[in-house]
């Protein structure tokens, strides 16, 4: 019941309608916004349309690349602001003063205390006044006389930081904003003047440093004062930054966008007429003025369109699949691997659209990786297809670009034929040169035909160079996730599992070498039959190959194996043999399950034997013990029976590989007859109910199975004295 429901969900019609409403919704979503682009045109194309007459009259946008460098020299143009600011220079004086004078009377204050002792240190801040501390009254003359000299100094600074704040000082040197002048706002206006004209912090230092050293003051009174005169220069002239954005964007405003006007019923260009670049800006400006002015109900309609769009290009893939790929449609996983492809691809150029420079960045879209995954999962006509609907959808995002898609078109479709028998997974990043190729054709063909620069051909050639080297390795890494994320198995993944050095088939050859030489006839038969009738002839064989892999747990249970000619089943009961036979299926599933095999391949393991009697030990157990007392059901494998026709065939030629390696003396009579009577039986049994195989297609199964079988089993010539040889007899002319 559970695997019932699975396979329903699986092949569900109602998720396969979410999936595929869902993609083109999204797909819709990413749509350039505007009127709805009819078709685009390339600079140096040929108008063939009648004469395009404007419904009304638009402004014409600018070249992008000369508006923004107009934009640029709005911003360069604007110098940057500056206001007075923060604590003003009367504060500043106002404080210097007050603190002059508190200085000056605890200097006098400490004249009079007693000869031994010491200023109080809370009344100094700084260190020079320390040369007072050790001052007696003997000295008090000398002390006199520097208190002479700071008062001088202290009116001095005052008068000098004066000075610097009339000038003022900067807090930013306009230099490191790339300005020599700056915009000095009072008010509402601005006075432009240059940054020389102001003081920096480090000059206006300088300045009271130098004209401190005019006074003939000791060393340890000079250096006291500079420190302290430090303390009260500030910027008092601040940068605003914000101010100066404000500028800039009011100034970036004024630069208009349009270049001109086209009038109502001017024409804006003839028919047959090159597209030139004013010709171009101006059929682009047509464009987005008429989506401006496209209403709410416009805009649904052009909603509607653009889904219908859509939804014609993916339909016309569906009904391909439904027609040709009936496996891809009845399994939505798939469905939905395909959907998520397209989606991203979509995306990929939404997000180009959205990059406004002036560069070729279209070319960089991935068309090519798409087109060679798709491929190396299903096959190259379903990456043919997709590669055709991909571009054209793709070619709708841009605008219609005929040039584009045709590009894109080229180039993944010889990606496509590079990988189509593709033997490795190295063989991937051959496609390079196929997919330069192509690019660079389309690019040249396209560039000649429009008069483009030299320079902007060789531009394009990098850009497709780009996508050539990133399409492979892109494909490389995408094919590994698509692989493990949806189960999926490709014919790569077949081709590394039909390597015998693979840990379950080296395992095989050694410990069961009899099963080992069983399954690789196994899978020629399977191979060659599957061709002849339309199967995947690598899954066959290398579902051929791995089959029988539970044997190798117990090999000496299987009589090609017995190499000594002793058969352990001879001492067993039927009932204990056959449980012995039928574990290699439950073993084989849980040796491949641990390794990881593909759920294609673990497929084989129990339809190989279906559900089919093991008529020797039922036979043998009816002799025992009477027909009435013997479950038939008891000598069944557990199935199940065969659904695929890789399956089917497998079980067909396990069959008759095995009876016709136990006629001793075969002719083409007798195995015919012999694969005729086991196909019937298979058939009689309702072995094949399942399975999609016609009876056309068991007679090119029959066909395929009596040339190999008979080219394996054929007469040969025996040699004079074989017998002899044979039992070791030695020659006695030797």
């Amino acid at each position: 019941m559970k695997d019932f429901i699975k396979r329903k969900a699986k092949d569900s019609l109602r998720f396969k309608i979410l999936i595929g409403i869902v993609t083109v919704l999204l797909i819709v979503l990413m749509f350039p916004k505007g009127e709805s682009i009819e078709s685009e045109v390339s600079e140096g194309s040929i108008w063939i349309h009648d004469d395009l007459i404007a419904s009304f009259s638009f402004p014409v946008f600018k070249n992008a690349a000369i508006y923004r460098v107009e934009l640029k020299e709005a911003e360069q143009g604007v110098y940057p602001v500056f206001l007075r600011e923060g604590i003003s220079t009367a504060d500043i004086l106002d404080s210097l003063k007050r603190y002059n004078d508190f200085l000056i009377k605890s200097i006098d204050s400490s004249l009079s205390v007693n000869s031994e002792e010491v200023f109080n240190p809370t009344f100094l801040s700084f260190a020079s006044f320390n040369t007072f501390k050790q001052v007696r009254s003997q000295e008090r003359n000398l002390v006199l006389s520097r208190l002479v000299n700071m008062r001088t100094a202290f009116n001095a600074v005052q008068n000098l930081l004066n000075n610097v704040y009339k000038n003022g000082i900067l807090s930013v040197n306009p230099a490191s904003l790339q300005k020599d002048s700056i915009a000095l706002r009072t008010g509402n206006i601005d006075r432009i003047e240059p940054g020389s004209n102001y003081l920096l912090p480090d000059q206006a230092s300088e300045v009271v440093k130098n004209n401190l050293n005019e006074f003939n003051l000791p060393e340890d009174i000079k250096d006291a004062v500079l420190e302290y005169t430090l303390h009260f220069v500030f910027p008092n002239i601040i940068y605003s930054s914000q101010l100066t954005q404000e500028e800039i964007v009011q100034a970036q405003n004024v630069v208009s966008q349009y270049s001109g006007i086209v009038n109502e019923n001017e024409r804006i260009v003839a028919k047959h007429d090159r597209i030139t670049k004013d010709v171009k800006l101006k059929i682009d400006s047509y464009r987005e003025a008429k989506g401006e002015r496209i209403g709410g109900e416009g805009i649904l309609l052009q909603m509607v369109g653009k889904f219908l769009h859509i939804s014609f290009l993916i339909t016309l893939f569906v009904i391909y699949i439904y027609l040709f790929r009936k496996k891809i449609y009845h399994n939505n996983q798939k469905i939905l691997l395909i959907a998520i492809v397209f989606i991203f691809l979509s995306f990929i150029t939404y997000l180009v659209n959205q990059i406004s420079i002036r560069a070729p960045l279209q070319l960089l879209i991935f068309i090519p990786s798409a087109s060679m995954l798709l491929t190396i999962i299903f096959d190259s006509r379903v990456g043919f297809y997709s590669t055709i609907i991909l571009a054209l959808i793709v070619g709708a995002l841009r605008g219609n670009v005929y040039t584009f898609t045709a590009t894109h078109i080229f180039a993944g479709a010889l990606s496509v034929y590079t990988v189509r028998d593709i033997k490795n997974r190295s063989q991937i990043f051959r496609s390079f040169l196929f997919i330069l190729t192509g690019y660079i054709i389309a690019v040249l063909a396209f560039g000649l035909e429009r008069f483009a620069p030299v320079d902007i051909i060789l531009i394009e050639m990098a850009f497709v160079g780009s996508n050539s080297l990133i399409s492979p390795v892109l494909t490389y890494g995408l094919l590994i996730f698509f692989e493990r994320f949806f189960k999926i198995t490709t014919d790569l993944t077949l081709l590394e599992l039909s390597n015998f050095d693979r840990p379950l088939l080296k395992d095989l050859a050694r410990k069961a070498p009899g099963t080992f030489n069983h399954s690789m006839t196994m899978g020629t038969l399977a191979e060659t039959a599957a061709e002849r009738v339309g199967a995947n002839p690598l899954l066959a064989r290398v579902g051929a190959y791995y089959h029988d892999i539970g044997k190798t747990i117990t090999p000496q249970n299987y009589v090609e194996n017995q190499l000594n000619n002793q058969n352990i089943h001879e001492n067993l009961t039927p009932e204990e043999s056959a449980n012995l036979i039928s574990r290699h299926v439950t073993e084989g599933i849980q040796l491949a399950q641990e390794n990881n095999l593909p759920q294609e391949i673990i497929d084989f393991i129990p339809t190989h034997h279906g559900t089919m009697e093991m008529s020797y030990f039922y036979d043998k157990a009816v002799k025992l013990y009477g027909e009435e007392k013997v479950d038939r059901n008891e000598y069944r494998y557990p199935g199940p029976k065969p659904n695929t026709k890789e399956t089917a065939i497998l079980m067909i030629a396990d069959g008759c590989e095995s009876a016709v390696r136990s006629i001793e003396d075969a002719d083409p009579v007798k195995v015919e007859n012999l694969i005729d009577n086991i196909i019937q039986s298979r058939i009689d049994d309702g072995q094949l109910d399942e399975s999609p195989l016609t009876f056309a297609d068991i007679d090119k199964i029959k066909e395929a199975f009596l040339s190999i079988l008979l080219g394996q089993h054929h007469r040969r010539i025996r040699y004079p004295k074989q017998d002899e040889i044979e039992k070791g007899i030695e020659d006695p002319k030797k």
